[in-house]
């Protein structure tokens, strides 16, 4: 059976003459269009978030429009409770499993090399925690052989410096080569999604006051507060911020964790100040504020992730999101344990463990959770270019 975006574009061509061709579509994202029609008759979620507005600038919802506008939604699950043709209903609307599973979709599509964005979908929490372990593993053999025996784990006199262990030069080594492949990765795929997108969004220049709305949209979450500010759902039909408060515990502690290390990079090279470094020291201050946040963020989010309601999204995309909080956690956990274990006998163990944990995250984030972030923060982009350029369609308002 055709869809509807198929059946439009054959309209089209008989219409005009000219050939169009068209991009198939998943049954995930042929769901996601037919709801889209639904909702753009009915509109009355029209204030909720920006996937709304931005649906009414259409008619019709082909490939580009479609994953556009699953990474808009941010899964808050409002439009769920509030729609008069949700489940029961013959209809079956249901915005936020359908986008979830075409956003799940886009991460393994736009994945670069393609074939781990598919095994980290199907097994993130397995592959994560194996990862850790296999890594800390390899770690653990390296200090042992290196240190001649199984006294350069425990109770080795390293004098609180970790360096003792893996000198400086050498974790530059490791780490390095993997934190460049990660960004080439990140960016071929989020280069290959906006390149997608854009025809979708009538391929308008990106203005300054654009960017400026949708960074200011990305660091308030804005669309986790369900459209009146009471927050969004979770296990029922009740508003809760606790999403919205366990995303901003783990964004930011993310980004003040890589702020320590990004000034320990320049303590190091500019000022000739090696590590390690204890407070009132700006990466350990940095560091530790950052570690804490991040460990209640992600926490919190295991307790929400697990408690959520089923039709509040993709069920076959809880491993993933289970591994990128599970190693969140352990590389938050393992670096304050490391900095609280420095002078004792467990140091060189603690170091292997959060060196693992560091390096699984690093290889993992182009394929999992993380990329979600990257993908949202172009279509909220693209959101607020389009709607500074006139309606195409002339209805509604933004």
């Amino acid at each position: 059976m055709q869809s509807l975006h198929d059946l439009g574009q054959e309209a089209r061509q008989l219409a005009t003459g000219k050939v169009i061709p068209i991009v198939p579509m998943s049954a995930a994202e042929d769901e996601v269009a037919r709801v889209m029609q639904i909702c753009n008759a009915c509109r009355y979620c029209e204030g909720f978030c920006a996937v709304f507005p931005a649906m009414t600038r259409r008619l019709e919802f082909a490939k580009a429009d479609v994953n556009f506008l699953a990474n808009l939604c941010h899964n808050c699950g409002a439009c769920l409770h509030a729609c008069q043709y949700a489940p029961p209903h013959e209809f079956g609307i249901n915005i936020p499993k359908a986008m979830a599973e075409v956003r799940g979709q886009t991460y393994v599509d736009y994945a670069w090399p393609p074939a781990l964005g598919q095994l980290y979908k199907r097994n993130g929490l397995t592959l994560s925690l194996a990862l850790v372990a296999a890594l800390t593993l390899f770690l653990v053999l390296g200090a042992t052989l290196q240190g001649g025996g199984l006294g350069a784990l425990w109770g080795a006199d390293l004098g609180r410096n970790f360096y003792q262990l893996f000198p400086h030069n050498l974790l530059v080594s490791m780490f390095a080569p993997v934190f460049l492949f990660v960004v080439f990765a990140l960016s071929m795929g989020v280069r290959r999604f906006w390149r997608d997108i854009k025809p979708a969004t009538s391929g308008a220049d990106v203005s300054g006051a654009a960017a400026s709305e949708a960074t200011s949209d990305v660091l308030r979450l804005k669309y986790l507060d369900g459209g009146h500010g009471d927050g969004c759902h979770n296990e029922d039909d009740a508003y809760t911020l606790k999403r919205r408060r366990a995303h901003h515990l783990t964004f930011y502690g993310f980004l003040l964790c890589f702020a320590a290390t990004a000034v320990a990079t320049l303590y190091h090279y500019l000022f000739d100040l090696p590590a390690p470094y204890d407070f009132p020291s700006l990466p350990k201050l940095l560091g530790a504020v950052g570690g804490v946040m991040l460990m209640l963020g992600t926490a919190g989010l295991w307790v929400l992730n697990r408690q959520r309601h089923p039709l509040h999204g993709d069920v076959q995309q809880k491993p993933m999101d289970l591994g990128f909080i599970a190693l969140l956690f352990l590389v938050s956990s393992s670096g304050l344990a490391l900095w609280l274990g420095r002078g004792t006998p467990a140091l060189a163990l603690l170091l292997c463990l959060h060196l693992g944990a560091v390096m699984a995250l690093f290889a993992t984030l182009p394929y999992g959770k993380f990329a979600h972030g990257v993908f949202r923060t172009a279509a909220l982009l693209r959101h607020n270019t389009e709607k500074r350029q006139p309606n195409p369609i002339g209805l509604g308002a933004d």
